[in-house]
This record gives structure tokens, sequence and C-alpha cells, in this order.
């Protein structure tokens, strides 16, 4: 390995450990000086699995070790203009704007159409720098489909976050598989690649807090941010993914997505259908999650989560092998599609069993 190759590496991985540690001393002090600041009065809005009350804190540490790995990036990489990245730019005020919304609804439940605005702000915010899905020959379209893809991951990640470790867990493998197919594309000097792995350190640091027992919650300021940056993330790598310099088969990319995201997509879908079917709003709480469901079989929180963990490892490492195929077959759509299809009739099927009365 060339000594200049070896000294980045080797920052990176120091990189990664000192935000781990970071992570794990500012969650561990949000746990020790909170008593009610960041710990959520009952609402009707706020139905969470465990019944007691926790400092909702996890999202902010996730913010500021995203912007000292943007910050970083200046120290680590000679000549670095990711400041001149009109997309990077785009992803941080999109971010700082899921995070002020999500730090505003923490600390008063804000109104659905006030929610949607500003997940529609940080769409658009994203299109205006440069990032969005190009799917047709039509802007607009793609511009809309953007929009969706934006207030959708927004708010399923915010829905997923109804257990103990779930959300940490998806999201630092959907992160993690990023940042696999940045290095192996031998691609280190990606400005991508350190705020990946500041996430992913970010995430590590406070799953330690949030696995079960929980101590320590996202709140809504975790995971608007999360759902905006995988969101971002999965428009740079899935959406638009590239092979040999030109986009992907929309087929292919499609596979990519509902591989990549097939639980945050499964748990989504059927707890929208679900209470539709009951007459009530999607956007109001309840223990009716496919995570719930999974507990209601007599798993512990523990195993659900470790459920979690062995579908998403799969679902990361089918994405990493379709990703890097050196070509695409129409067969294909069926065969990597399967995954898809088994993970979501199953939780589906588990969901749709037994439904304890709400």
């Amino acid at each position: 390995m060339h000594p200049s190759a070896l000294y980045l590496l080797i920052t990176l991985v120091s990189f990664f450990f000192s935000a781990f540690l970071f992570s794990l001393l500012i969650n561990r002090l949000f746990v020790k000086f909170s008593k009610t600041l960041g710990i959520r009065n009952n609402s009707e809005n706020q139905i969470r699995w465990s019944n007691s009350s926790k400092p909702s804190f996890g999202g902010i540490s996730f913010y500021i070790i995203f912007l000292i790995s943007v910050a970083a990036l200046s120290f680590i990489f000679e000549r670095n203009e990711s400041f001149r990245n009109i997309s990077l730019l785009g992803l941080i005020a999109a971010a700082t704007l899921a995070f002020l919304m999500g730090l505003f609804d923490d600390a008063y439940n804000t109104r659905v159409w006030l929610k949607l605005l500003t997940q529609i702000s940080c769409g658009i915010i994203l299109i205006a720098t440069g990032t969005s899905i190009h799917l047709t020959g039509n802007e607009w379209i793609n511009y809309m489909v953007t929009i969706v893809w934006v207030v959708a991951m927004m708010n399923s990640i915010n829905m997923l976050d109804n257990m103990d470790g779930i959300t940490s867990i998806i999201s630092t493998f959907i992160f993690l598989t990023f940042a696999c197919l940045l290095m192996t594309s031998g691609n280190f000097t990606s400005p991508y690649l350190l705020v990946l792995l500041g996430l992913v350190a970010a995430l590590s640091g406070f799953l330690v807090y949030n696995w079960h027992p929980s101590k320590l919650y996202m709140g809504d300021t975790g995971s608007q941010f999360l759902g905006l940056v995988l969101a971002f993330f999965g428009i740079v790598f899935l959406w638009d993914g590239q092979t040999g310099g030109s986009l992907m088969a929309i087929d292919q990319r499609m596979v990519l997505i509902i591989t990549m995201f097939a639980l945050p997509i499964t748990d989504t879908t059927t707890v929208v259908i679900k209470r539709l079917r009951r007459k009530k709003s999607p956007f109001v709480g309840g223990k009716d999650h496919t995570t719930h469901h999974l507990s209601y079989l007599g798993l512990s929180d523990r195993l659900v989560a470790a459920v979690f963990i062995l579908v998403s490892l799969f679902s990361s490492a089918l994405v990493i092998l379709i990703y890097y195929l050196p070509y695409w077959q129409r067969y294909f759509d069926l065969l990597f599609g399967t995954f898809f299809l088994v993970v979501f009739i199953v939780l589906f099927v588990i969901a749709n069993r037994n439904i304890p009365k709400q």
C-alpha cells in the first residue's frame, strides 16, 4: 500500500474511534445530567413501547458529530474543496432544518401540517443544491419523486423509532453499507466517507445507551435528522447509482432501494394499511408496529433487535453484491427482489394476526 494511502486509512480509522468515544461521552453526560429536559409528556401523538419516560437527547449527539465530521474534512484531506461541494452544503442545510424541526417537536408537539411543510422544504433544499432522483426524462417528475422520497423517509424513520435500538440498528447498517461501497471502490478521499463514518460512530456510541433496557431515546430530533440523511445518501448511492460512469438500469436501482430499505418500507407500509383499515390516522402513534407484533409472538425486546440485526446484515450484503454485479439481467429483478418480498410478507402476516385492542 502506498504510504499516503496507508496514512489516510489510519487517519480515517482514528477518526472513527475518536468519534465513537466522543459519542459515548456525550450520551453518558446526557444520561447523567438530564432530569426532565428532553423528556416528553404523554400525548395523543406519542405512544411508546416502554411505559417509562426517558431523555430524548440522542439526536443532539448525532447532529454534533455530523458537524464535526464535516469540519474535519478540511483537516484530514489535502486540497479539500468540500465547502465548494454544493450537494454537501445542501445536505448540511437540509439536515440542520430537519434537526431543528425535530428539536422543536420534542419540546412542543408540532402540528402535522407544519412537520410536512418542513419535510417538503428539506426536499426542495436538496433539489436546489443538485441532489435529486433521476428516474425519468422529465425533471419535474424527478423533483416530485425526490420530495416524496424525502418526506417518506423522514416519516418512516420517525415511525420506526418505536422500540429500543431498532432505528439505531437499521440506520447504522445502512450508513455502514454506503461507507463500504466507497471503500471497496477505493474512493477513500470522498467527503461522504468521513461523514458516513462519523454517523456510524455516533449511532454506535448512542446504541450503548439505547439498547434494551434503554437509558436514552433519540427523539424526533434524531429520527427526523436520520431520515433526511438516509434519504440523501439513498439518492446518491442507490437512486442515482452508477456503474461504469453511467446510471444503472432503473429496475436494478429499484431492487437496490427495496433491498436496502426493506425494514423501514415494510414497517411503514404495514402500519399505514392497518391504521387506515381501522379508520385511524396513520400519524397517531400506537403499539401496532412489526416490532411490537414480534414481541406479541413471545420474543423479548433484545431478540426482536437481534432479528432486525440479522435482516439488516443480510440486506447490506445483498446490496453490495447487487451493486458490483458486472451486468444486470431481467430475471435478477425476481431473484433479488425475493428477499424484499419474503421480509414484507412474513412481517405483514405476523402484524395482521391476533391484533391486540389499542
